[in-house]
């Protein structure tokens, strides 16, 4: 990995706890040039420097990683190219990881990602989280079901309720306007999760903003 963008990772990953070593960084590059190669014939982000996949992929997955529960079940719904899941998954070995995804080349990437880095104790599914096979095998199975960018609050809080155990975790990953959609919720009688706060910060060396909002399945 090129010294600048090393320095980026490293200096990111501190600000979120995560101290990385030798092996780590060697994992990122190669998801790094991996994601960069697929990319060039498979449009799996429209991100396409390296410094901006480090920064708007792999700190901003990072950023959740205070909040989760160590160890933990964790479902990443609508993961995409991997984010947050793999990150996550590489810096915190005792997370079991699920990712699903709708679009097929995705899941294809997440999985050559897994083999490649030679991950255990994650998968990578195919399908919605509306399926009704989807639904029969993971219901109450989660401790922490994650979201960037998947839909609006609403409906990411609407499809992710059967995953959860009781007192389980969603962890919404938004941009700097995500704590205006909370005022919305007070209408929808259907969604059992009680919030519990909105994390808002900037992404490290950047003025890019985030927020968290966490809930938990009562």
């Amino acid at each position: 990995m090129e010294a600048e963008n090393k320095e980026l990772l490293t200096e990111g990953a501190k600000v979120f706890g995560i101290y990385l070593d030798k092996k780590a960084y060697e994992a990122f590059d190669l998801y790094l040039k991996e994601l960069l190669k697929w990319n060039q014939k498979i449009n799996l982000t429209a991100i396409r420097s390296e410094k901006g996949i480090i920064l708007k992929h792999f700190l901003d997955s990072l950023s959740v990683y205070p909040y989760l529960i160590k160890p933990s079940m964790l479902l990443d719904i609508g993961a995409g190219a991997g984010f947050p899941g793999i990150p996550l998954k590489m810096v915190e070995p005792s997370l079991e990881v699920t990712l699903i995804d709708s679009v097929r080349k995705k899941v294809d990437f997440q999985r050559h990602i897994i083999r490649t880095l030679g991950l255990k104790g994650i998968q990578a599914i195919h399908g919605r989280v509306q399926d009704e096979e989807i639904l029969k095998s993971m219901e109450g199975r989660f401790d922490i079901v994650i979201s960037r960018a998947f839909s609006d609050l609403r409906t990411l809080l609407i499809l992710s309720l059967p995953f959860p155990k009781k007192g389980g975790r969603v962890l919404a990953m938004k941009g700097e306007t995500g704590s205006g959609e909370i005022q919305l919720l007070s209408k929808i009688e259907q969604v059992r999760y009680r919030f519990q706060e909105t994390i808002s910060f900037s992404l490290p060396r950047s003025s890019l903003k985030r927020s968290i909002l966490l809930f938990e399945k009562e």
